[in-house]
């Protein structure tokens, strides 16, 4: 699918698949929860970077889904994100994609095949979400700094291993201006407050 947006209101540009854009996406936050956070040596920084990317969703208009393994034992989505989130659904199996019952990717009736997935751990549930959205045929994007592992290995392993398989490795800053696209405009300026001021 490529998007043609307007540059300055004058000539049709061409814009790149791979680039995301905010019509085409959809935000997943994996498992961000109470009980598990402590154990991530990066955990300030996950949520951070999660909330970023859930503000800059909320203001360019791309919805966002949150998930939740075994809330009874691992509690509930940190207040920070939940706050920003719907109800969300729990799960036991680690991949997300049983409960958001999106279907495959050519089912997808808005067009919203690109998928940023966030959240924790990266090597279990983020890893399998991943492969199996690949596997629907979305095109999945994960910021690196918007994951983690209670280990740096298997961080680094399942990065690794989720972009050998075809999703795109990135940053939240990237993601943000991605969906901006473009300076100017007033979106733009609240992403830039994200992105400036944290």
């Amino acid at each position: 699918m490529v998007d043609t947006t307007r540059d300055n209101g004058a000539s049709e540009i061409l814009r790149s698949p791979e680039l995301l854009s905010p019509e085409n996406s959809r935000l997943l936050i994996v498992d961000v929860q109470e009980k598990l956070l402590p154990l991530i040596p990066v955990a300030e920084r996950l949520v951070h970077n999660c909330r970023r990317l859930l503000d800059g969703a909320k203001i360019l208009s791309v919805p966002a889904f949150g998930t939740e393994q075994y809330p009874q034992g691992l509690g509930h989505t940190t207040a920070e994100l939940a706050t920003r989130l719907g109800p969300m659904p729990d799960k036991i199996c680690f991949s997300c994609v049983p409960v958001l019952e999106w279907g495959d990717a050519a089912e997808v009736t808005d067009d919203r095949d690109q998928v940023v997935v966030a959240g924790m751990e990266t090597h279990v549930c983020v890893l399998q979400t991943v492969l199996d959205l690949l596997a629907a045929g979305f095109r999945v994007h994960v910021p690196a700094d918007a994951v983690a592992s209670r280990s740096e290995l298997d961080w680094r392993v399942a990065l690794d291993r989720m972009a050998s398989s075809g999703a795109t490795v990135t940053t939240v800053e990237s993601v943000l201006f991605e969906w901006c696209q473009r300076a100017g405009t007033p979106e733009f300026k609240q992403v830039q407050k994200l992105v400036i001021e944290g």
